[in-house]
């Protein structure tokens, strides 16, 4: 089994819905991430049109050589021709009530002061 590097820096399993498309470095670190063009689950697959993604959601990951990281993630929508409404997947990315990982707000919670959420 052949592992991508960016596997070992992202929350375990996101690659197994979504495909970084984009990384850009600067102060921090930005990865882009727009999710596969597989249908949502329990629906008809074959009723459903792929129509874009959503607005994308910045979330905040660990560190990387003292590089602040973030996560911007896409969405996919999909259109139910049968019934007229648009689909999409829904993902708990980010801890509850933060625009962090779960991984990294549960590492802050350790850690007295670090924490806000």
């Amino acid at each position: 089994m052949k592992l991508s590097l960016l596997e070992h820096f992202l929350p375990p399993g996101l690659l197994n819905y979504f495909d970084a498309v984009k990384m850009d470095t600067g102060d921090g670190i930005t990865i882009y991430l727009d999710e596969k063009n597989v249908a949502t689950s329990g629906s008809n697959a074959s009723s459903l049109e792929s129509k874009g993604f959503t607005e994308s959601t910045i979330v905040q990951d660990f560190p990387i050589r003292d590089k602040a990281c973030y996560l911007s993630i896409r969405r996919r929508k999909w259109l139910d021709k049968e019934t007229g409404k648009v689909l999409s997947n829904h993902w708990d990315l980010a801890a509850e009530g933060t625009r962090m990982t779960k991984e990294l707000a549960d590492f802050l919670k350790e850690r007295p002061g670090y924490y806000t959420g």
